[in-house]
């Protein structure tokens, strides 16, 4: 069996299990839309806020999707017989987090198109065809490393931890990623190292669609975060294993 029919086949398995369980996908994917409905809507009057009230909050919606269902979701899997199962399988860990990616970003992006729908229909949006495509390709690949952060999450904290750490890390790096309030507006520390938080590049990726931006430095300094939260994931894997399966 080559790579592509192994991912392939891992993704499936896991869109099949989000599906049995709709209880869950859906208030996960709707939380991000709530959020922009209560605390940007109001506000979004002209459509150059509306513009970038929307691209803040569909960066949000991903990564809240990323670090809930594939950090605390992973951790809550470590101990099932059916992981127990899949390690037995002869996998390499890269298939499995190439599959896990795919699935993050398909519900991710998923989360981001209910709030875009919801900005289009009751806000002034200014987007042309083109922008939506970039739009599509940009929250894509932002969202990459997020994923990879919370497959590290989960395989490095225990299933009781990964609610409060995701939380935490949720909440503080979109406040400090100025994706809740413009960056220029943040309180004195988190000014200052909101430039090389992932959420502030992810946030600079997409708000570079309406306004000029460093398209370039975003996308290398999200790359860094890629390779640093693969490794770590790959780290905590192996850890896992040679604790619970040694």
């Amino acid at each position: 069996m080559n790579v592509v029919t192994l991912v392939g086949a891992h993704t499936r398995a896991m869109l099949t299990d989000l599906k049995r369980t709709p209880g869950y996908v859906i208030p996960t994917l709707a939380f991000p839309t709530m959020f922009f409905a209560i605390f940007a809507l109001p506000y979004a009057h002209t459509a150059a806020i509306a513009d970038s009230e929307m691209l803040s909050y569909m960066a949000f919606a991903i990564i809240g999707v990323t670090l809930f269902q594939f950090g605390v979701g992973i951790a809550a899997e470590r101990g099932r017989p059916w992981e127990r199962y899949l390690r037995t399988l002869p996998c390499p860990p890269a298939v499995r987090f190439v599959a896990r990616t795919g699935c993050a970003m398909a519900f991710g992006l998923a989360a981001a198109a209910l709030v875009a729908l919801v900005a289009r229909i009751f806000t002034p949006l200014d987007f042309n065809a083109l922008q939506w495509l970039q739009l599509i390709g940009y929250a894509f690949v932002g969202g990459i490393p997020f994923v990879l952060f919370g497959i590290t999450i989960g395989y490095w904290v225990s299933a009781r931890a990964a609610i409060p750490v995701a939380n935490i890390c949720y909440l503080l790096l979109s406040f400090a990623g100025g994706l809740w309030i413009p960056p220029q507006y943040l309180p004195g520390f988190a000014a200052r190292i909101s430039p090389y938080l992932p959420t502030r590049q992810f946030g600079e990726l997409l708000w570079s669609i309406k306004a000029p931006g460093h398209v370039g430095q975003a996308l290398i300094v999200l790359a860094a975060y890629t390779v640093f939260f693969a490794a770590l994931a790959s780290v905590g894997y192996r850890r896992d294993e040679r604790t619970r399966y040694a």
